[in-house]
């Protein structure tokens, strides 16, 4: 798993959190499918962000690349 193609991914959900004020930033990919970001602009202390961020972000990423294990906000 290539960070580049986690990268890409996001870089396709970016525009659905930046629509409401929000924004992420990948931080790392480990080789044991964690992947790290960072929530930015309005998702921080969003309380709904830990819901965008495992029900959202986290169920598209693993749909789309099986080996992601989770998503995490660091």
């Amino acid at each position: 798993m290539k960070q580049e193609d986690v990268q890409n991914l996001i870089n396709e959900i970016r525009p659905s959190l930046m629509a409401d004020g929000g924004d992420i930033e990948l931080v790392e990919v480990s080789e044991d499918g964690i992947v790290k970001v960072r929530l930015k602009g309005a998702c921080t202390g969003c309380p709904m962000s830990q819901i965008t961020l495992k029900q959202g972000v986290e169920a598209y990423l693993k749909r789309k690349m099986p080996e992601i294990v989770s998503v995490e906000a660091v």
